[in-house]
């Protein structure tokens, strides 16, 4: 079902998406919506956890937010009096498409999936270069590993045609916008990164500030073994005599707790896992030299921020997600190439290979190509 767009839209909605490092990723698309109607207001609808993300960004002039718990009627309510004339729907889910059916916006967009399209009055048909996650059986990750010897360790590439980035800007594209790839981009401002810089006491150390974020929410599967990150933490202390600060939520602290003593204490380790908003996350992301980090949302972060990232992939592909490099900014991307990654499994079936086969060796010197 589609209607004819009128050429310059005034009030425009963006049904944001609902992970960390899906809503980093989206950037580029809404740049690129920002530079096609420059004089719209574009307002995103997006969960309340990451209505911080938009602070100051350019290409936001609102952020609608909602809770987890709030049902679809309680959202259209908080659109319906807004008067958007058109909305783009980026999350693929029937209850996204709903929310602005519901909320009465006259044109909307959204891929088209099955239980939703009634809702929308324009669908947009898959990408033909997209790439499905889809999940490995364990039958076929043992024929897989049975079949092919596991090749050597490789920094991995990013064929723009499958990263995730480009769903969003085709979206964007289906109302005009420039489909051409931007590295996303976030913003924080210096009084931001000053005030966390006080708050956590790192005006008082001299040495340079690393970030390692050991943890990730999908599952162990994503997460390097803890004990190769303090071995490869302390072999790149030595060599660059840095202080590290540890990142995560309150749910990684059973790692970050075990990694900071073995480092050792502050100045040389600090672990603010569970103790930072997510602007305080991202002013202190902008004080760190390089990101050690698992496939995870901080990683996003620091990229959009344009910080250095060593980014170690498992059972994800950084095909479809991994940082972008720029010609300003250059990232590591280490993964085994196991023949059964990516899975995209939360826990391994067999024996961990894809991240076990990440040596302590090749993440130290990933590190030191920073020439830090």
């Amino acid at each position: 079902m589609s209607v004819a767009f009128h050429p310059a839209p005034r009030r425009i909605l963006i049904r944001g998406v609902n992970w960390l490092g899906d809503a980093v990723m989206t950037t580029p698309a809404l740049l690129r919506l920002r530079e096609k109607f420059p004089n719209a207001h574009i307002a995103l609808l997006t969960p309340g956890k990451l209505a911080d993300l938009w602070k100051n960004h350019p290409a936001i002039d609102e952020t609608i937010s909602f809770q987890s718990d709030e049902n679809i009627f309680s959202i259209a309510k908080k659109i319906r009096g807004k008067k958007f004339d058109r909305a783009l729907v980026l999350p693929n889910s029937p209850r996204s498409a709903l929310e602005i059916f519901l909320a009465g916006v006259p044109q909307r967009l959204g891929y088209s999936r099955p239980w939703r399209n009634l809702f929308l009055t324009q669908t947009v048909a898959p990408r033909k270069d997209a790439v499905k996650m889809r999940k490995r059986p364990a039958a076929e990750i043992k024929k897989l590993i049975a079949q092919k010897p596991e090749p050597k360790i490789t920094n991995a590439t990013i064929p723009k045609a499958s990263h995730q980035i480009f769903e969003y800007l085709h979206l964007a594209a289906a109302l005009g916008a420039n489909p051409e790839p931007l590295p996303p981009q976030l913003f924080v401002a210096s009084d931001e990164i000053e005030t966390a810089r006080k708050k956590f006491g790192l005006d008082k150390i001299s040495q340079p500030v690393f970030g390692l974020n050991p943890g990730a929410e999908y599952g162990p599967a994503k997460r390097w073994p803890v004990e190769k990150f303090i071995s490869a933490a302390r072999e790149i202390q030595r060599q660059t005599n840095c202080a590290w600060i540890l990142f995560g939520g309150k749910n990684d602290l059973n790692s970050t707790n075990q990694i900071q003593p073995a480092i050792g204490h502050r100045p040389s380790a600090i672990n603010l896992a569970g103790q930072t908003s997510l602007r305080e996350l991202m002013s202190l992301l902008k004080l760190c030299r390089v990101l050690l980090t698992n496939d995870t949302g901080p990683m996003h972060l620091a990229a959009a921020l344009k910080i250095p990232v060593i980014a170690i992939f498992g059972s994800t592909s950084p095909e479809l997600t991994g940082p972008i490099s720029s010609n300003e900014l250059h990232h590591q991307i280490l993964k085994s190439n196991a023949p059964c990654s990516p899975c995209f499994l939360r826990e391994c079936p067999i024996d961990f290979r894809c991240m076990n086969g990440i040596s302590i060796e090749r993440v130290v010197a990933a590190a030191l190509e920073f020439k830090l």
